[in-house]
């Protein structure tokens, strides 16, 4: 289990939402930064190299899902977490399916999403 902490892309087209974790990861001692869409974390995934990704699912445009496979098609391979509204058995499927390491439903306490990102396996 890795001591450091990653860096952490959160992705949510809900600014305030974003802002709000991207703030209270920091405080934990996570560097964070965010990400208001698909397209802008597209971006953000080659310039700032997140350990980890925060993914919202139902985003616009470019969802949570397609984020995910657009990112594992670049080869860099970080620790996906879903954190969506939608936690029923269906959609939690659908995350392992698609490559997420973890899918956490919100509202998920910041607890749980650091305790999250702090048990990522060690990048091979």
């Amino acid at each position: 289990m890795p001591t450091s902490s990653p860096r952490v892309l959160v992705v949510d087209d809900d600014c305030d939402v974003a802002d709000f974790l991207t703030e209270a990861l920091g405080l934990h001692g996570i560097q964070a930064r965010p990400a208001y869409g698909g397209a802008e974390a597209l971006q953000l995934v080659r310039e700032f190299r997140p350990d980890a990704l925060l993914l919202d699912l139902a985003m616009l445009n470019i969802d949570g899902f397609d984020v995910a496979a657009a990112v594992r098609a670049t080869g860099h391979a970080p620790y996906l977490v879903a954190l969506s509204s939608h936690g029923e058995a269906a959609t939690r499927a659908r995350t392992r399916a698609a490559g997420f390491n973890a899918h956490l439903a919100k509202p998920a306490s910041i607890d749980t999403i650091v305790s999250t990102l702090r048990s990522r396996p060690l990048a091979a």
